[in-house]
């Protein structure tokens, strides 16, 4: 990943997507913001205690950072789930009820998310000129959010999987993600793999790998373009809201990614 720094805004970049003329993408951080503590200071949410008139300074600093018209973008009520939202040019500005996914092929409509250790994955089909973002937190990874998420690029705009480009973003790590006895078992419920992901700790702890339960998924598909951020939110609360680290009381940063307007 890149790190840019611009008026003090700080983000991120994957470098498997930054040589594409046609995109735009980041994965915002904390850095940058209006927002007070425990906010401080990009926060992207309105629905932690933060006042709305930060939420909506910060992400008109995000999108003009970005050269992106923040009255385009389309957003997600997010519900730690696996739905995904097809989105056309006719939504523009417009938040979409209980989904944790997004695609579109329409240029100039930006797509965001939020999280605050989840996984952010974007997706981008260099050949049909389509992307995606995805959430995926415990649940949306043994639901296959983002298997479902590439599945639906596919369906909708004729992808492949070979063509696909996919990453995965700062999100609590492997090092940090401690689960308890529902989660590892519903994990062992859902995924044939789940004994390689949960992982014994000296202390008789068992942590969950959503880096790696991820690619897995992807790679089952067929996606081989696969950049992992290896960027632990827990342990980068300098730069990325954790609720785990944090317990509970914290912003979320975004990703966001769109597909250049050939008008600009």
């Amino acid at each position: 990943m890149q790190r840019h720094n611009r008026n003090d805004l700080v983000y991120y970049t994957f470098d498997s997507l930054r040589d594409s003329g046609a995109l735009v993408h980041a994965i915002a951080t904390r850095r940058g913001g209006v927002s007070p503590a425990p906010f401080d200071s990009l926060n992207l949410s309105r629905y932690v205690g933060d006042d709305a008139a930060n939420v909506a300074t910060n992400l008109q600093r995000l999108h003009a950072a970005l050269a992106l018209d923040a009255t385009a973008t389309v957003d997600a009520s997010q519900a730690q789930a696996d739905r995904v939202a097809v989105v056309d040019a006719r939504q523009r500005g417009t938040r979409i009820g209980d989904v944790d996914a997004l695609v579109t092929n329409a240029p100039g409509v930006p797509l965001l998310l939020r999280y605050a250790d989840c996984v952010p994955i974007l997706f981008f089909d260099p050949i049909h000129r389509a992307i995606g973002v995805a959430h995926a937190g415990w649940r949306g990874t043994i639901m296959r959010v983002a298997a479902k998420t590439a599945q639906t690029l596919c369906d909708a705009f004729g992808a492949r999987p070979r063509d696909l480009i996919a990453c995965l973003a700062p999100s609590i790590g492997p090092c940090c993600y401690r689960v308890g006895d529902d989660v590892i078992a519903q994990a062992r419920a859902a995924l044939d793999d789940a004994d390689d992901l949960l992982r014994a700790q000296p202390d008789g702890g068992v942590h969950f790998d959503l880096w790696q339960a991820n690619a897995r998924q992807l790679r089952a598909l067929g996606i081989e373009q696969i950049e992992i951020a290896q960027i632990c939110t827990a342990h980068h609360t300098d730069e990325f809201y954790s609720w785990r680290a944090e317990r509970g009381r914290t912003g979320r940063f975004g990703a966001i990614i769109a597909i250049r307007n050939p008008k600009f």
